[in-house]
């Protein structure tokens, strides 16, 4: 239904897009995946009309209703359910119980419903313009970071009601399980161009890598091939006999245009470092109870032992104790009784989105790394800033530019400083793009220590957790297990505010057979074996062919130039002759890897999908 055509941006001389193009046909739902800073936003304020595009158009047709997650904040209702109630349609204004179904979902009572929208906290207030895009029924709906602020409970919700909406939808958030769950195609905005598939992030993101690497593999051989045309112009360039062959291959040059080494796109690249803990024990937390000032607990009598390398997700609607219980453990808080005892050679490393506003504006990026540890040196904190890819120039800007994903990126160099061994970390991935996030969780799941976090981010929860706290139904609980047995077991309850949640499917879960398992396994790497072993042999022997026969052909126009030195006609004839037959071969073989390559590169991804798979 809308049609994106040839757009081009810039700002301040740096192009975001260079003839995107793509259309957003009826009942898609997009999701629009790209790296933060190249352009998923601003491309909504470009079909939204709030910015215009240097060239190339968007086309809307007539009535065409677009309706999309407003990040400012302004109020005019006496109450969250008025001031929801506000996206209704013209024609449907009495159905409140709409806005009263869909504030639910998103983790309102029915006593929050009733109260100023000014009395909730920027996270509820940004739910409430969130309601009201949903109420309001728009032909297309525009979502940039819905689930920030949102509990898994709610995204769980929100993944549901978007899974079921009728109309065209595009999406941006950092959340790939989230996105995955929802969209029917992807659009990548990828070096200034969109790609759209059918599917989700991880068969864009693989299409994207295997033309990369074709790309690759062809600019070399085009760049061989290249160097080998513009020898043979340079040595024959003057000599009359051969004015035909030297033109036709400047011909050929002219007409093929020379493939560019593609840029590298950084992305985070680091590893918390962990300091040595000799002890199984880390931190015991003996019936901690927290409350507030009026005497009412926010949790109570929770106990629990932190171990090395545990790892502990905390869970639960919002709004419930999660980030307060993390500043318990980091001795922020005090609690009302209980005890937190951590061991006297516990090393902690803290990461909270509120210790944004704890960074000092006037520093730059490497100052403020510094800043976190005064034994830190220059090079060092330039070394940390280039991980976070502030590299270069970058590393010397102030705190007081930088968006919230640098600033969270500045949190993390701050962070990996000093050695720790035991990370509590509170919504880490709030503002990164979905690569930091991949890269945050490998270097989570690659820590030598115990992590403790608060994520609602379902791929961290699967990846990660063998452990969990549990806030649900106004008690803090603790399970021991993966996410997926939780979900099967456990489930989402009722929370004390009334609000529906999950519930899981009781019938017992099929027990997983780990020998058959390990035998279909064997089996896959087995065949992989004997069908990709054969086909990596044959690109090998072309490739040695190849080099073989290029310096076959360089000694021939070698012994040809002296032939022709000479003035031997014989010699130039037989050896002009060999040279043909040569670079037949040579292109004969050229074309064989192409097609070797292609054959291996599809045996390696089928057997790579046939484990993925298996689990």
């Amino acid at each position: 239904m809308i049609k994106i055509s040839n757009i081009s941006k810039s700002f301040g001389g740096q192009a975001l897009f260079e003839g995107l193009t793509f259309d957003l046909n009826r009942r898609e739902r997009v999701g629009l995946a790209g790296r933060n800073g190249h352009g998923k936003t601003t491309l909504f304020k470009i079909i939204l009309g709030e910015i215009e595009a240097d060239g190339g158009r968007v086309m809307v047709p007539r009535r065409y209703r677009i309706g999309h997650l407003d990040q400012h904040l302004r109020f005019t209702q006496g109450t969250a359910l008025g001031e929801a109630s506000l996206g209704l349609p013209e024609d449907r204004r009495e159905q409140t119980w709409r806005v009263e179904k869909i504030l639910s979902g998103l983790g309102f009572s029915e006593r929050e419903m009733s109260l100023p929208p000014e009395q909730f906290s920027g996270g509820y207030q940004v739910r409430l313009n969130l309601a009201k895009v949903l109420v309001s029924d728009p032909d297309l709906m525009l979502l940039d970071e819905p689930t920030n602020y949102l509990d898994v409970v709610s995204i769980r919700w929100l993944s549901r009601f978007l899974r079921a909406w009728p109309s065209e939808l595009m999406l941006i958030t950092h959340d790939r399980s989230f996105m995955d769950s929802v969209v029917t195609h992807t659009v990548g905005i990828h070096r200034k161009r969109a790609k759209k598939i059918e599917g989700t992030t991880e068969k864009l993101y693989a299409q994207i890598l295997q033309e990369e690497e074709i790309h690759e593999k062809t600019r070399i051989n085009d760049e061989k091939k290249r160097q080998e045309i513009e020898r043979f112009i340079e040595r024959f360039r003057a000599k009359n006999t051969l004015a035909t062959r030297v033109q036709s291959r400047i011909r050929y040059l002219a007409k093929h245009d020379k493939l560019e080494k593609l840029d590298k796109i950084h992305t985070l690249d680091f590893s918390f470092q962990s300091a040595p803990f000799n002890t199984k024990l880390m931190m015991r937390v003996e019936d901690v109870s927290f409350g507030y000032d009026d005497g009412s607990d926010l949790f109570s009598r929770l106990s629990i032992e932190i171990h090395a390398h545990d790892r502990i997700c905390v869970i639960g609607p919002n709004g419930k104790g999660k980030s307060t219980l993390l500043r318990l453990l980091v001795g922020e808080l005090r609690p009302r009784q209980g005890r937190v005892i951590p061991h006297g050679k516990l090393k902690l490393g803290h990461f909270a989105q509120t210790n944004i506003s704890t960074l000092n504006p006037h520093h730059n990026v490497v100052e403020e790394i510094q800043s976190a540890d005064h034994g830190c040196l220059p090079q060092t904190a330039r070394n940390i800033a280039g991980a976070m890819m502030f590299g270069g120039d970058h590393a010397l800007k102030r705190i007081s530019v930088l968006s919230g994903g640098e600033k969270s990126r500045v949190m993390l160099g701050k962070l990996i400083v000093s050695p720790c061994n035991l990370l509590l970390l509170d919504e880490p991935t709030n503002h990164l793009d979905m690569d930091s996030c991949d890269s945050l969780l490998a270097a989570v799941d690659a820590f030598d220590g115990a992590v403790v976090i608060v994520t609602h981010d379902e791929m961290f929860l699967h990846t990660l957790a063998t452990r969990f706290i549990v806030f649900d139904r106004g008690r803090v609980r603790i399970y021991d297990g993966t996410y997926q047995e939780f979900l099967d077991q456990v489930g989402w309850e009722m929370d004390e505010s009334g609000m529906a949640n999950e519930r899981p499917n009781r019938e017992k879960a099929t027990p997983i057979d780990k020998k058959k398992l390990r035998r279909d396994r064997a089996r896959i790497l087995n065949e992989r074996s004997r069908v990709v072993t054969p086909l990596q042999a044959r690109v090998d022997d072309l490739e040695s062919r190849i080099v073989e026969r290029e310096a076959e052909a360089e000694s021939s126009a070698s012994a040809l130039a002296s032939a022709s030195a000479r003035g031997d006609a014989t010699a130039i004839a037989d050896l002009s002759k060999a040279s043909g037959r040569l670079k037949q071969d040579i292109d004969r073989l050229f074309e064989d890897l192409e097609v070797a390559t292609a054959e291996l590169e599809r045996a390696i991804a089928k057997f790579a999908r046939q484990l993925e798979e298996l689990g």
